[in-house]
């Protein structure tokens, strides 16, 4: 009760909120905001649709993983399949649709890996993750607006490219991050 009373005591109340601009993938608004010592500000807010992705791990520890070009700045990075959930669509459906769409590997069973929100103070841009442990080649040509390349990627390599700073996608950074202490804690047999 009492601590119900003190987080009370520290939350920000949004006086209003204006949209800006409003598409199928983002709305962008400014959001009227007073902090809990009285002091008042306007603040930039994102909303956009849930995203799926897919960490897919064969038996020999190899991460699917794709090279591509993101324009917004400039840089060739590897990333896990994954896309924007549609409608009413079930994420895990999503994950795995992505993933055959862009490597030509479809997922098996996928599970819950985690969710996080990349930029909790500007964005509400949940991010569903997901694991599977295996996948079957369709033989879907890969889309070449997704990727350059396609590969399987030792887990430990995987985390060499975080280092190096070859993934930068907060996805598949914590995916990498979090499949990197699974195996360290002997979870991933």
């Amino acid at each position: 009760m009492a601590q119900d009373r003190a987080a009370e005591l520290t939350r920000w109340v949004i006086h209003g909120e204006r949209v800006v601009d409003d598409t199928r993938r983002a709305r962008l608004s400014i959001a009227e905001v007073e902090l809990p010592d009285g002091v008042r500000f306007e603040q930039y807010v994102m909303r956009m649709p849930r995203s799926a992705m897919v960490a897919v791990l064969d038996d020999r520890e190899r991460l699917l993983l794709m090279r591509r070009h993101r324009f917004v700045f400039d840089r060739w990075v590897w990333e896990l399949p994954g896309g924007y959930v549609d409608g009413q669509e079930d994420p895990a459906a999503c994950a795995v649709r992505e993933a055959e769409e862009e490597t030509g590997w479809r997922p098996d069973e996928v599970e819950p890996l985690l969710s996080f929100q990349p930029w909790v103070g500007t964005a509400d841009a949940e991010n569903l993750l997901f694991l599977a442990r295996s996948a079957r080649y369709t033989g879907a040509a890969v889309d070449v607006n997704e990727a350059e390349r396609v590969g399987w990627i030792p887990l430990v390599e995987a985390r060499e490219l975080v280092t190096r700073g070859e993934i930068v996608g907060a996805g598949t950074v914590i995916a990498v991050l979090e499949l990197v202490a699974r195996q360290a804690r002997g979870e991933l047999s």
